[in-house]
C-alpha cells in the first residue's frame, strides 16, 4: 500500500492547488542476469505546493535521477499517478506530455549543455523558438530581462567560454525560467561549483521559487544544501521517507 502523501512546506492560510501530486509511483527496470526486474521507485508519494521547495537526498544509484525523470514527464512510471496542477499525466499521449513539459517545467542540471559560440541572450532565448506569437517575437527582450533578474545584465553578449562557472549556471537558470514554469526540477545544480558560487546560485533558485510561487524539487548529495529547503526527503531502496538526512 502507498505511503500517505507527504506535503512540502507549511500549509498556507488558503490552501493552494498543488503544482505536483505523486501517488504510489513505482518504476522497475530489467537488469541483465537478473530474473526479476529491479524496483528503483517503490510506491513513492509526494505533494508539492506553489512556493515550496523540496530536497531529495540519497546514495548514488538510489534512484534520484529516475524520480526526477518521472516528475519531469521524461519517463512514465510502471504504476501510480503523477498529477500536475490537477492533470493526470501518466495516461496522456506523448505529444500532450511533451507540450505540458515544455510549458510547465523548467530543468536545471549540473551538465548545463550551453552552446559554445552562442551569447548568453541567445542561450536563454532558445526555449522560446517554438513558443509562437508575441513571445517568439520578443524572445530576445524576454531573455535580456531574465538575465538581468539573475544578475547578468552586463553579460548579455558574453559567450559560454568567457563566462565563469557561476555565470554559466545563472544562464542555465534564466534559460530554465524564461517560459515561467510552475515547477523547477534541479539535479545536482551546484555539483561543479565552489561553495561560495554554489551558495549564490541556490540563493537565487530558492528566492525565485518562493517569491514567484514556483515549486522547486532539488536532488542533491549535499546535506547542508538540502536542509535549506522547506522539506527534506531521503530516497533509499526505492522508498521515499521524510528526513532530515543522517
Amino acid at each position: 500500500m502507498a505511503d500517505d502523501v507527504r506535503v512540502a512546506g507549511p500549509p498556507p492560510a488558503v490552501e493552494a492547488e498543488p503544482v505536483l501530486e505523486v501517488t504510489g509511483v513505482t518504476k522497475r527496470f530489467k537488469v541483465r542476469r537478473r530474473k526479476e526486474p529491479l524496483t528503483v521507485l517503490d510506491e513513492v508519494s509526494l505533494t508539492v505546493r506553489p512556493g515550496a521547495s523540496v530536497a531529495i537526498v540519497g546514495l548514488s544509484g538510489a534512484g534520484k535521477s529516475t524520480l526526477l525523470n518521472v516528475l519531469g514527464l521524461l519517463e512514465r512510471p510502471d504504476a501510480g499517478t503523477v498529477r500536475m496542477y490537477g492533470k493526470e499525466t501518466t495516461t496522456m499521449r506523448e505529444r500532450d506530455r511533451a507540450q505540458l513539459r515544455g510549458e510547465a517545467i523548467g530543468f536545471v542540471f549540473q551538465q548545463l549543455n550551453l552552446l559554445q559560440r552562442r551569447s548568453a541572450r541567445q542561450q536563454v532565448a532558445a526555449p522560446l523558438m517554438y513558443a509562437g506569437g508575441e513571445r517568439l517575437r520578443r524572445r530576445y527582450d524576454l531573455a535580456d530581462e531574465a538575465l538581468r533578474r539573475v544578475g547578468l545584465g552586463e553579460r548579455l553578449h558574453a559567450t559560454q567560454s568567457s563566462l565563469s562557472g557561476g555565470e554559466q549556471q545563472r544562464v542555465a537558470i534564466a534559460r530554465a525560467l524564461i517560459r515561467e514554469p510552475r515547477l523547477i526540477l534541479a539535479d545536482e545544480p551546484t555539483g561543479a561549483l565552489d561553495p561560495v558560487t554554489a551558495g549564490q546560485v541556490m540563493d537565487l533558485l530558492f528566492t525565485r521559487a518562493r517569491e514567484e510561487d514556483r515549486a522547486l524539487v532539488l536532488v542533491t548529495h549535499d546535506h547542508a544544501l538540502a536542509r535549506r529547503a522547506d522539506a527534506v526527503y531521503v530516497l533509499d531502496k526505492g522508498r521515499l521517507t521524510e528526513g532530515p538526512p543522517s
